[in-house]
């Protein structure tokens, strides 16, 4: 896995500072000092929203909506765009809150980052930083996108999920009235173990050349010991996570769930006649040598309540969450200083902010204006 494709997996593609910035019309060199003065899009309290971050916003959701499968349409992209910088305000705020609340995700931060590491199966951080520049990624854009992801997950969980309290009754209620929906074909849930037989002069440009053959012969080897290890006792994730060369071995091999006909034929008949817990032998594919997991076995029709309660509280939250966090974000608008720009549009604009009177002494850095009851678009 490349550097690139481990940041979508974390995070929106992040687009480079100056990738913009050459091409930004809206600036222009000061006639006195001659450096590039940058177009004030919006102010957040004492944070501004420049203009080249507007446009960089736009662009990582475009490049969503391309990735997304399928695409989005059109109509959506267009719809997103009107809200971005609704959503670059909306974070901003939550990342102040973060600060109010001494949430800094330094900890967390190093926890991802080294996730991302193995997912990689890069020897150090150093390695990671040269992964991020090889792939003309800014290794400290996407670090400072990262640890914004965090903080806001943390103050969204603090804030508003601790306050979302679901009951068993309501999971039950949800069951009941959800159970034509909640039917499931026979599916299994895979768990897996990878021993690539891929040249390693593919990852390693400077590795020698090993024969085919021998590689070949090495890997079933390889593979042949990971499956003893586990019939000895080892866990079958921590072998993963330690020694498999799938995409999967950060998260101890899991897969995800399949249904029939979305497996070749040889390896559906091997996992639909196991039961859950069982563990494959070693099996050769185009990619290497496979030991196959199956952690969950449900079969076809509705599942038992105790099965899915877990995923019906999760479907509850998420349920309730968006409201109850647009609620809490208009209240911290409410609360704040906002200005936009005339030609910008705040779609998520509270028609119970406040803006602030302008004196010489409040548009010095750090100083917060008086407040006026009135909304303003004032720069």
């Amino acid at each position: 896995m490349n550097f690139a494709a481990a940041v979508v997996a974390v995070l929106l593609l992040i687009v480079p500072a100056f990738g913009l910035a050459g091409t930004d019309d809206t600036k222009g060199p000061d006639s006195k000092s001659n450096t590039v003065v940058e177009e004030i899009v919006a102010r957040v309290n004492n944070h501004i929203i420049t203009r080249s971050e507007y446009l960089r916003s736009q662009q990582e959701m475009r490049n969503e909506a391309q990735q997304a499968n399928p695409p989005l349409p059109a109509e959506e992209v267009a719809a997103r765009e009107k809200d971005v910088l609704r959503d670059l305000i909306s974070q901003q705020l939550l990342l102040q809150k973060g600060q109010d609340l001494g949430i800094t995700a330094e900890t967390d931060l190093i926890k991802r980052l080294d996730e991302i590491r193995k997912q990689m199966k890069l020897e150090s951080m150093e390695d990671l930083e040269k992964a991020a520049q090889s792939q003309g990624v800014s290794y400290e854009e996407f670090k400072e996108n990262l640890r914004t992801n965090i903080i806001t997950q943390q103050v969204i969980q603090r804030e508003v999920g601790g306050t979302i309290k679901i009951s068993h009754e309501d999971a039950l209620k949800y069951y009941n009235d959800h159970k034509d929906q909640l039917a499931q074909p026979e599916q299994v849930r895979l768990s897996e173990i990878l021993v690539s037989t891929a040249p390693q002069t593919e990852a390693k440009p400077d590795a020698p050349e090993v024969p085919e053959a021998q590689r070949i012969a090495e890997a079933q080897a390889k593979a042949n010991a990971l499956l003893e290890q586990i019939k000895k006792g080892a866990k079958f994730e921590d072998v993963a996570r330690k020694s498999s060369d799938g995409p999967s071995a950060a998260q101890g091999g899991d897969l995800g769930y399949f249904k029939r006909g979305a497996l070749a034929k040889e390896l559906e008949d091997k996992t639909f006649a196991m039961k859950a817990g069982d563990v494959s032998d070693v099996i050769q594919t185009k990619q290497g040598f496979v030991i196959l997991k199956v952690t969950e076995h449900p079969p076809a029709g509705i599942p038992p309540f105790k099965d899915v309660e877990g995923r019906i509280q999760d479907a509850i939250y998420y349920e309730k969450l968006q409201p109850a966090l647009k609620t809490y974000v208009t209240k911290l608008r409410e609360d704040a200083f906002i200005y936009i720009k005339p030609g910008y549009v705040d779609t998520g604009a509270s028609p119970n902010e406040s803006a602030p009177v302008f004196t010489s002494a409040s548009m010095e850095k750090g100083a917060k204006p008086m407040k006026k009851k009135k909304k303003l678009l004032l720069f």
